[in-house]
């Protein structure tokens, strides 16, 4: 086995080749640690594989990592930096020709048009109508949010309110336990039950799921609960389909089980929870009962009480104790925090977490003590011209900042320069056709820093070539285990690709004359690890570079065991408990089945599910994912008693509409999904059919908590397709102007 070093782990300059430690830095719970094999004379990655001495990774990657330099040597990677050639329009380009609406310009040509063009658009409306738009192209410490954030709170631009996937999630954590942490994926082996609550473990955490397949050996059960029948549903001991958004009803229902049938660990909520009387009372009332949640959940109530019984009796007279994998699809619905509240007050109401392998596991993100202020530096806002905190955007509001922002009193300046980088804005944000016609604006300055054409790409005014993982340097936490990482930069950047922490970097010592932006990613690496968190402990720049991984120094017990929130020492809210209080209360969403108008006109609650072998939209262009994906190409999968009432066939091309836009896909009649829902996949839009992917059928109403993103809260009809696309639901291809071939 190659040992675990993180430079040149093994100096095999004999065969030509050395191994470079490296960690994916792509938006996934494992932050998987890989072993980069490079050509040590053509200076070319050859292999990438798991790490077998990282404790979580185990030695193997996922099938879209597996193909990693499918992407890293893409013929079609955008390489050096190009601004849009005059009399092209804004919008989606054909697939292929693209670079035909771009010309080639120097970097030393770019990032002076950028800075000029920013500092005019800053003097004449006022620097907050400057708006960065970026998210989880890369969670290392560095890409993620560094440099660019030291520019732009220097510049006063617009801040961003980076909501779109896990803000619901973690806000409820945060108001239930005081911090993001769980229980550990190497402690799941000691589980006797399993609940994946909206976790397609195997889809898109599949280090998570060795552990589970050795629990199952050792006679444990998973349960799966989750409107979709995913690959994780389809290998479980049971799959319960919930009715999308009424999560908060099935965990209070539970609830009503415990309490009544004395499932509840009294000592423990006493020393640990505050409110437990409060909720008990609540959660038996009525209206909680099983029988009368299955109306709501689409859960039976046999399977309702059966699970609550099997969640009470794990860890008790010695049977093997309960851990829930919950999981963010949970959480965008419009009650998507107070879901995630009630699903976490399960393990305190059961005191499953004094057991090794109970408890939950949402994220371990805020269990990482990086110094995120030394990095980004949000005093500089008050060192802009605007000499305060900028106003905030919610990003899942970006069609209505782009259209309609600064029209208001007291909305301050319009957007007039978008800046997007770790992102594919133009696809994953909500209501799309708001999004595109604001892309389009031709009085909207527009940069993208990017790898590929994607469908952001496409309206740029400025485009410049980004870095993979294997190209820059970064340090990592993660949000699906306890392992501090370092990343090695395994190859020179292809062609002229550049860091985020290159391009802001350079574009602010190009604006300002501060020292801050001379920092270079070792600088960086050494600013973030400034702590004296006790988390922290042992935790240096020189052990990571050793050792490329180190886990986190958790406070242990006399067992020398490692159990969040088995003792009230482990809470950090403000009461140093944890907080059973506001009881979670269900709420029908906004857009519930009476009809977002509550006309009933439209009755079929639609998911727009991810992708298994896409990352939101990364790697929906490449070939061989495509390939991996090509099951749910342009799908809408209905219940078998949907598409009879609608004369609907498997294979039929179906429209599906709603108040905001009509997409059209083809139908798969099946049981993946329940009575009364329809699901699809995201993709590009320039990828799906008439260039609209799911997000046209989304809205911008934010969850309850934490102003997320509520994808899941969407109502649609669908009929057999009869008819054309509206102009509204689409953008046509024929609508940009592109030099003759």
């Amino acid at each position: 086995m190659i040992p675990n070093t993180c430079a040149a782990v093994a100096d095999e300059a004999v065969r030509g080749s050395k191994t470079v430690h490296a960690v994916c830095t792509h938006d996934c719970p494992d932050s998987c640690a890989v072993l980069v094999t490079v050509d040590t004379q053509s200076g070319r990655a050859t292999k990438v594989q798991g790490d077998p001495s990282h404790p979580v990774t185990r030695g193997f990657l996922c099938g879209k990592v597996a193909r990693y330099l499918d992407r890293v040597y893409s013929p079609e990677r955008l390489l050096y930096p190009m601004r849009r050639r005059p009399g092209v329009l804004k919008g989606p380009l054909p697939q292929g020709r693209e670079a035909e609406a771009f010309e080639r310009i120097s970097w030393d040509e770019a990032l002076e048009l950028v800075a000029q063009r920013l500092e005019r658009t800053a003097a004449a409306f006022g620097p907050e109508s400057i708006l960065p738009y970026s998210y989880a192209g890369t969670i290392g410490q560095l890409g993620y949010g560094s440099m660019d954030r030291r520019f732009f709170h220097r510049l006063g631009a617009s801040q961003l309110d980076r909501t779109i996937c896990a803000s619901a999630g973690g806000a409820a954590m945060m108001s239930v336990y005081g911090m993001k942490l769980g229980t550990v994926p190497q402690d799941f082996v000691h589980a006797g039950l399993i609940l994946a609550w909206g976790a397609n473990i195997h889809g898109n955490n599949v280090h998570l799921w060795p552990f589970i397949e050795e629990a199952r050996r050792n006679g444990a059960k998973l349960i799966v609960i989750d409107p979709y029948r995913t690959r994780t549903a389809a290998l479980a001991d049971e799959h319960l389909s919930i009715r999308p958004g009424t999560d908060v009803l099935l965990a209070l229902a539970i609830m009503h089980v415990l309490f009544r049938d004395g499932y509840d660990d009294a000592a423990y909520m006493h020393d640990c929870t505050r409110g437990a009387e409060a909720l008990k009372m609540h959660a038996l009332l009525p209206e909680h009962a099983p029988e009368r949640a299955a109306a709501i959940t689409g859960i039976t109530a046999e399977a309702i009480e059966r699970l609550a019984q099997a969640y009470g009796k794990a860890g008790r007279e010695g049977r093997a104790p309960a851990v829930i994998r919950l999981n963010y699809g949970v959480q965008r619905s419009e009650n998507g925090g107070t879901a995630v509240r009630a699903v976490a007050m399960l393990p305190l109401i059961t005191g499953s977490w004094k057991q090794r392998g109970g408890g939950l596991l949402l994220s371990t993100s805020g269990s990482f003590p990086f110094n995120a202020n030394r990095l980004q530096m949000p005093e500089f806002m008050h060192a802009s011209r605007l000499g305060r905190a900028s106003r905030v955007v919610n990003m899942n509001e970006l069609g209505m900042a782009l259209t309609e922002l600064g029209s208001r009193a007291g909305d301050g300046p319009p957007v007039k320069a978008l800046f997007v980088y770790n992102c594919n804005a133009a696809a994953v944000a909500p209501d799309s056709v708001r999004v595109l016609a604001g892309l389009r604006r031709e009085d909207l300055f527009t940069v993208v820093h990017e790898q590929f054409f994607t469908d952001t790409a496409d309206y740029a005014d400025i485009l410049l070539p980004a870095t993979t993982f294997l190209e820059a340097k970064d340090v990592m936490g993660a949000y699906g285990h306890l392992f501090a990482q370092i990343s090695q930069q395994a190859i020179a950047p292809l062609g002229e690709a550049r860091s985020n922490v290159w391009l802001f970097g350079a574009l602010g010592r190009r604006m300002f004359d501060d020292p801050a932006f001379n920092d270079d990613e070792d600088a960086l690496i050494a600013q973030a690890l400034e702590t004296d968190h006790s988390f922290f402990n042992g935790i240096t720049k020189a052990r990571l570079e050793r050792e490329g991984h180190v886990a986190l120094s958790l406070p242990k017990n006399e067992r020398g065991e490692s159990l969040p929130f088995s003792t009230p020492e482990w809470f950090a809210t403000p009461s140093g408990r944890g907080e059973l209080l506001p009881v979670p209360v269900f709420v029908a969403p906004q857009e519930s089945r009476s009809g977002a108008a509550g006309d009933g006109a439209y009755p079929l609650e639609f998911l727009p599910r991810k992708a298994d072998n896409f990352m939101n939209s990364t790697f929906a262009n490449l070939p061989g994912h495509q390939q991996m994906e090509r099951r749910t190409d342009g799908i809408l999968e209905m219940h078998i008693e949907d598409a009879r009432a609608r004369g609907i066939a498997s294979g039929d091309a179906v429209s599906v509409w709603n108040a905001r836009g009509r997409i059209t896909l083809k139908a798969r009649v099946g049981t993946t999904v329940a009575t009364g829902v329809v699901a699809a996949r995201l993709d590009w839009q320039k990828l799906s059919h008439n260039g609209a992917n799911v997000n046209t059928l989304t809205s911008e109403r934010l969850t309850d908590l934490g102003g997320g993103a509520t994808f899941y809260s969407t109502l649609v009809e669908v009929a057999r397709a009869n008819r054309p696309t509206p102009p509204e639901a689409s953008t046509s291809l024929a609508d940009t102007a592109l030099p003759s071939a």
